[in-house]
């Protein structure tokens, strides 16, 4: 495993261990509303230092770019200025991605942790703690589960495809969007799930346990890892007209290649604002 990788896991176990005491028992978890439906608790924040710790004692120089405490300089880097180019190495982290089905008792979330060189994603780790189930990836060399090498579904026909989603919870402006594809993708696949942590519905996606993805809105900490995963198990990663923008837009689809071409014909429309359905795929 890559040095860097390795670092990764180890943050990653110790930012499970965190949330899996925690999760004993929730009645004692504060919890803190950022906004509407928007929650951290002192869990997150708990696993984020613990992430950061165990990353800077590895790398001290390295950036750190984080859900609750935003972007930290390596020791002895100056602060980010607008335009600057991408740091050398940054550490992209959700520590408890799913935080409202943490706080529900709901086993769905996840760790998220990534290594982008100069913007590109090298390295990516996401743990499900509540299964111990680790997904690895380091670019060029596969993606894993449990040191397992892992891959994408052959699934070809979209309506033999079980998709995942994320409506929002948060900013209703694209609802109506999302109802629509919504509605297309129950007529038109085999079933869609919305469990709740993006992070690891693209972890599933690389695994073959769901054969594609689609949501707006997400944050780098939610794709950086789990596209690096899709990828490597050889699936693609898009926006929703199947270009490379997802990272920045926030707006992604994730899938086995022909499920990849399916959605983006599908949903491509519809994302751009049109109302009416594409013609079903035939299946």
């Amino acid at each position: 495993m890559h040095p860097m990788l390795n670092t990764a896991v180890k943050a990653a176990r110790r930012a499970g261990a965190i949330i899996n005491r925690a999760s004993l028992d929730l009645d004692l978890v504060q919890v803190t509303r950022k906004s509407h439906n928007d929650y951290v608790t002192e869990v997150d924040k708990g696993a984020e230092a613990a992430v950061i710790e165990t990353l800077l004692s590895a790398y001290p120089d390295h950036s750190i770019l984080a859900e609750e405490s935003g972007m930290t300089r390596g020791k002895g880097q100056a602060p980010r200025t607008e335009g600057e180019a991408p740091p050398d190495f940054l550490w992209v982290i959700d520590p408890l991605d799913g935080t409202t089905n943490f706080i529900h008792g709901f086993p769905q979330y996840c760790v998220s942790i990534a290594l982008a060189q100069r913007g590109q994603v090298t390295q990516a780790v996401v743990y499900d703690p509540t299964r111990n189930d680790l997904f690895t990836a380091s670019k060029g060399r596969g993606a894993f589960l449990n040191d397992r090498r892992i891959r994408v579904s052959k699934r070809a026909k979209l309506g033999e495809a079980l998709l995942g989603t994320g409506f929002p919870s948060r900013e209703f402006d694209r609802l109506e969007a999302y109802l629509r594809m919504f509605r297309l993708m129950t007529v038109d696949s085999a079933g869609v799930r919305r469990p709740g942590a993006a992070a690891l519905d693209l972890a599933y996606v690389a695994a073959g346990r769901l054969d594609g993805f689609f949501e707006m809105g997400l944050k780098p900490w939610d794709i950086a890892a789990g596209s690096l995963l899709v990828t490597e198990a050889g699936g693609l990663v898009g926006d929703f007209q199947g270009n490379s923008d997802y990272m920045h837009s926030g707006d992604v689809l994730a899938a086995a290649p022909k499920i990849f071409g399916h959605l983006v014909q599908q949903l491509g429309p519809l994302h751009q604002g049109g109302t009416a359905a594409p013609a079903p795929v035939q299946s």
